[in-house]
């Protein structure tokens, strides 16, 4: 019976997962506002019927593929840390930015930054999440301690990195994510001493 329900708990998001799937492709190339469920259901080889099973409309569809993918985005990050210790910026690795491989990795819905009809909400809640991420789920330390205002700082760092984030994908990708990693740590250390990760819920 357990047996039963994992596979079609699994049948399910497979199916859903081909949906979103779909809706990404067709956002590229016809833009969000053109596509409508029949293009959807076209494309991914389904029926309406099974559509309207799991969504009302494109709209749910549309923000369940959006909160999925900043919940993911969100959960990447603490992945290489343990809370509650600090971590030298000296010491920071490839792994420390798990975040930049969980886009990488998922860069075919990412790439829909670089479009202007796009996913309703991508353009401000992909900032916002990076930055829900550094007041949530980390401290950091300045250089020699400077005292700042550290709701400014995250802010300035936060929108930083995602400044950072946009252009690369905007380029397509041109370095690797390991490269770009990279530049990263090396940016970080000229403003952060040490990195507390606090957790996630």
């Amino acid at each position: 019976m357990e047996n039963e329900r994992h596979m079609t708990s699994l049948r399910q998001n497979r199916t859903k997962n081909h949906f979103k799937h779909a809706l990404i492709e067709l956002i590229k190339e016809e833009g969000y506002h053109a596509v409508t469920v029949k293009d959807i259901v076209d494309y991914a080889e389904y029926n309406r019927s099974t559509f309207y099973i799991y969504y009302q409309d494109k709209i749910e569809l549309a923000e369940e593929l959006l909160v999925s993918m900043m919940q993911g985005l969100e959960a990447s990050v603490g992945k290489s840390y343990i809370p509650g210790y600090k971590v030298y910026t000296t010491k920071l690795n490839a792994p420390s930015f798990n975040i930049v491989s969980y886009i990488y990795k998922n860069r075919h819905f990412f790439e829909l930054i670089n479009f202007d009809d796009t996913l309703p909400g991508l353009h401000t809640r992909f900032p916002q999440t990076i930055l829900k991420i550094y007041q949530e789920q980390f401290t950091f330390e300045t250089i020699n301690n400077m005292p700042v205002n550290m709701d400014y700082f995250k802010r300035y760092t936060a929108y930083g990195f995602y400044g950072l984030i946009q252009s690369w994908i905007q380029n397509g990708f041109k370095e690797t994510h390991e490269e770009f990693i990279e530049e990263v740590i090396k940016l970080t250390r000229t403003h952060i001493y040490t990195v507390k990760y606090n957790g996630w819920d």
